[in-house]
């Protein structure tokens, strides 16, 4: 059988080319924003003190975010087979590197980050029904509690991996209502910060302080300058390049795509420009009503800033400021709109990977299997099932934290695997090619180490123990081959 076909068939079925242009767009917008934009400003202003300079940072993650999407253009056009940047990894470099980034994907990038969105969608559920709280304690099992937030979010992980068990339609369907809805309200509340409601006072405060990088607030300030100013930078940028992950997804959904030669690039650069652009905008929304720098202990709103917004939820201060009292329900509708969205992008696209895994022997063997509406039935419920281990144990917050270097690793592996494969297969058909190459890709993958030398300075805890993770996929590897053999 042909590697082609193994990659997209089963004994069970086929997997049905079911997504358009405008469907492949929609899940890389909708895995895109999930929760993080109406939140990691905070802890960016903390780190930069100054709007140009948050600003650029969100620019540096747009432009870095395009530039990694136009190169993986390439890559998705030679080979449009389900699993994505597993295939490409594994093509370019062995199946060991392959296994690894799959690995990583499925015990932390994937479904952590799948946990890490249920439950911020239970979180603010609660804004609504404050009986959804991780105060209210429903089973305690001495180390382990269990709340009511972990059992929303628990419950919502079983319906969209439901709605994704009854076929690719439906889960597009949904993705497509999601995304459009959370696009929309996500523009509207651009144009009402930026044309409609000013904050002078906060807006000429934000003016006068535009590039006077800074950490700490009120009287106890310290100003940055020379590589301070870098370094703020780098790490300032785990939050934005966080908040714009998950592009990728698109990828590991090609054995799904009409025409992906054409349509996986195109929605690639469309998705990510579109909401790099959302995301720039959307600060200089907040920094029009609100001032960037404040006190914790301040008493309002304003007082408090951007910085030390309540439980950094900059959004939910920004619709306060415009909407009042009722800002906080609306951001709660808003965010739980745009984080069930997002889930069901990752969860429709992650089992993909495993599926192919499954093919190459280096996953369970029944994750390979199409169910009778032709998506990877027991990839989507292993998945599931571990994604809710993970919302049960807690650690999924503290799990992504780790992962953010590991994640910068393997953008720039499989970047690098452009040059790798144009050596290897000089002949392959290309219908794109990366933009730009080879300066472009060059340019990514230097600045993206540097912010991983940054990291290992000045956040190790945000570097080896991802690293870990990585290491000890060495032994399931070669345990893998052998249960195979």
């Amino acid at each position: 059988m042909s590697e082609n076909k193994i990659q997209d068939t089963n004994s069970n079925g086929m997997l049905k080319k079911s997504l358009t242009l405008f469907d492949s767009t929609a899940i890389v917008i909708g895995s895109m924003i999930g929760s993080g934009i109406f939140i990691v400003s905070a802890d960016m202003a903390q780190n930069l003190g100054s709007p140009g300079w948050v600003i650029l940072a969100w620019l540096l993650s747009g432009v870095m975010t395009v530039i990694a999407a136009l190169s993986y253009g390439e890559l998705a056009g030679m080979m449009p087979k389900a699993g994505g940047q597993y295939v490409y990894l594994r093509e370019a470099y062995n199946p060991l590197v392959g296994f690894l980034y799959g690995w990583t994907l499925f015990l932390v990038i994937q479904s952590g980050t799948i946990a890490a969105v249920a439950v911020a969608f239970a979180k603010f559920t609660g804004v609504l029904i404050p009986w959804f709280s991780e105060k209210n304690i429903l089973l305690d099992f001495g180390l382990l509690k269990i709340n009511s937030t972990q059992i929303l979010a628990i419950f919502m992980l079983i319906i969209q991996t439901i709605i994704n068990l009854n076929g690719i339609n439906t889960g597009k369907f949904v993705q497509n209502i999601f995304t459009l809805t959370k696009a929309t309200a996500l523009l509207g509340l651009i144009i009402i910060g930026i044309f409609f409601v000013q904050n002078i006072e906060a807006f000429n405060f934000n003016m006068s302080i535009l590039w006077d990088a800074s950490k700490g607030s009120g009287l106890d300030i310290t100003h940055l300058t020379g590589f301070a100013v870098v370094a703020a930078l780098g790490t300032a940028m785990v939050g934005s390049l966080f908040s714009s992950d998950a592009w990728n997804n698109i990828t590991f959904i090609a054995g799904e795509t009409i025409n992906p030669k054409k349509n996986i690039p195109l929605s690639l650069f469309l998705g990510t420009t579109i909401v790099s652009l959302l995301y720039i905008l959307a600060n200089v929304a907040y920094m029009n009503v609100l001032p960037l720098r404040g006190v914790a202990e301040g008493a309002t709103v304003a007082e408090r800033g951007i910085q030390f917004a309540t439980d950094e939820r900059v959004g939910t201060a920004f619709m306060q400021v415009v909407f009042g009292n009722s800002g906080s329900a609306l951001m709660a509708i808003l965010i739980m709109i745009s984080t069930f969205g997002c889930n069901n992008g990752l969860i429709l696209a992650g089992a993909r990977v495993y599926y192919s895994m499954s093919h190459d022997g280096l996953f369970f063997k029944s994750a390979g299997k199409l169910n009778k509406n032709n998506v990877p039935g027991l990839a989507l419920v292993i998945q599931c099932f571990w994604a809710c281990i993970l919302c049960l144990s807690g650690t999924y917050s503290d799990l992504l934290d780790y992962v953010v270097f590991t994640v910068l690793l393997f953008y720039i592996f499989t970047i690098a695997g452009i040059f790798i494969l144009r050596r290897k297969k000089p002949d392959a058909e290309r219908p794109y090619k990366a933009f730009g190459y080879p300066v472009i890709p060059i340019i990514y993958i230097v600045a993206a180490l540097v912010i991983m030398v940054i990291l290992l300075i000045y956040k190790p805890d945000y570097t080896w123990p991802g690293l870990i993770i990585v290491i000890a996929g060495l032994p399931v590897y070669f345990l893998w081959r052998k249960t195979n053999k």
